[in-house]
């Protein structure tokens, strides 16, 4: 391997390696070495398993050894690294007995199981981002009170802002581009600094280490211009809330065909099996797709995200919508993760949850075409974050598809995250029982 990686390093022109892997919140946790020095570490190569047991804030939960364990280097994960020059980013997963911890892993073992059952995964994320004009001084020096907005005057897919902030957004493009992240479109969106960034259809695994490496290079490219990317799903009053959605296809692995494809342009059979499968499970693993305190926010009544999860054609709000095409573009799209989601693991659910529906024949109810997004269609979402980490913990299908050890660590994680700030009072709060 190693001799591979000097090869491929050479060809490339790279002098620099950043090697890491995204943790359980989706930051990317890295290394930067020089080529000679890249190469001297990857003969056995290691890494702190700590990530595997690190909250929001950095604190540790579970239990030990944490030590530098043995990791494994992802070849085909090898990208240019957009904000130096001859440098490169790969990856390398965790590959002792923290392993199953991590969410690439468990998605890897998914994508091994679609192949199992003769499909190819192809997929692609699509984010809302809140861009602020803020940098990072500034957030601390006003205690992180409401931000200052950028683009304030922008309005959903205006044509103004498009042509106003024509730099910022080509600028922004490339940032991406030079990261190796496949870009299908980007565009203004709902309300002040609201952009949105679809990225192209791709591999499973790519598409979910794309659409980590999109925040990644987002929020590097708003800080050098002194401002700030924002991807958390409610930022409060006077913002919109934003979403992570992922668009899936199964294609037969040995033809490349579209098999949600149908010849009279609906929602087929194969298409209906998987959404059962999904109807089935993330209501109890929904956790997976929504780690955070903030992204149970943006479900309160009167958003546009859905509180359960029905499904419809071609509606904006229901949790599953599904584009039908009798060409190679039908496809499922899954609505409810907000932008701050962990890729690997929402991808993960939504494939696993899908492939447990074909391979039980399970039956979609009825497409929900006139549900609202506040209409609850089967088993609600979970309320909060702990609610959430709890269904995950007793899910039997969560323990059958990703791993009982995945599954505890995960909930532990989430149960931790939400203690932290359960203890935790805002202003407004004191604002309204303060004094009566």
């Amino acid at each position: 391997m190693v001799n591979g990686l000097a090869r491929t390093l050479a060809d490339l022109d790279y002098d620099i390696v950043h090697v890491g892997q995204f943790d359980l919140n989706g930051l990317f946790r890295e290394r930067r070495l020089r080529r000679e020095q890249f190469l001297a570490w990857a003969r056995e190569p290691r890494f702190a398993n700590v990530i595997a047991h690190w909250g929001a804030g950095e604190n540790l939960f579970g239990g030990g050894p944490y030590i530098s364990e043995e990791v494994a280097i992802d070849e085909n994960s090898l990208r240019p690294f957009g904000f130096e020059e001859r440098s490169g980013a790969v990856l390398a997963d965790l590959a002792g007995f923290s392993a199953p911890y991590m969410p690439r892993n468990v998605l890897k073992t998914q994508l091994a199981r679609a192949a199992e059952m003769g499909y190819e995964v192809r997929a692609a994320f699509e984010f809302e981002a809140i861009f602020l004009a803020e940098t990072a001084e500034s957030l601390r020096a006003k205690g992180f009170a409401p931000p200052t907005q950028f683009a304030a005057d922008n309005k959903c897919w205006s044509g103004t802002t498009a042509a106003e902030k024509a730099e910022f957004v080509t600028a922004w493009e490339q940032a991406l581009i030079a990261h190796g992240i496949d870009v299908f479109a980007v565009a203004g969106e709902l309300g002040p600094g609201c952009f949105e960034a679809t990225l192209g259809v791709v591999d499973g695994l790519k598409a979910a280490d794309d659409a980590s490496f999109f925040r990644l290079a987002s929020r590097a490219f708003a800080r050098q211009r002194g401002l700030t990317a924002c991807f958390m799903p409610s930022l409060g009053p006077g913002f919109p809330g934003i979403g992570g959605h992922v668009t899936l296809s199964l294609r037969d692995a040995k033809t490349g065909q579209n098999l949600f494809s149908d010849a009279k342009g609906q929602t087929n059979a194969l298409a209906r099996q998987f959404i059962a499968g999904m109807t089935a499970t993330v209501p109890e693993a929904f956790a997976m797709s929504a780690h955070t305190v903030n992204a149970y926010r943006r479900f309160t009544p009167g958003s546009w995200a859905p509180k359960s999860v029905g499904w419809s054609e071609w509606a904006f709000t229901t949790a599953v919508r599904s584009a039908p095409s009798a060409t190679d573009t039908a496809r499922l799209e899954f609505r409810l993760p907000g932008a701050d989601c962990n890729t690997h693991a929402t991808l993960a659910l939504m494939l696993g949850a899908g492939l447990d529906g074909i391979e039980q024949g399970l039956v979609a109810a009825e497409p929900n075409e006139n549900a609202g997004p506040d209409d609850v269609v089967g088993i609600p979402l979970p309320r909060d974050l702990f609610d959430a980490a709890t269904r995950l913990r007793a899910s039997d299908n969560a323990k059958r598809l990703f791993g009982e050890p995945f599954v505890t660590n995960f909930a532990t994680f989430c149960e931790e995250e939400f203690k932290s700030l359960a203890r935790e009072v805002s202003d407004e709060e004191r604002r309204r029982y303060l004094e009566g």
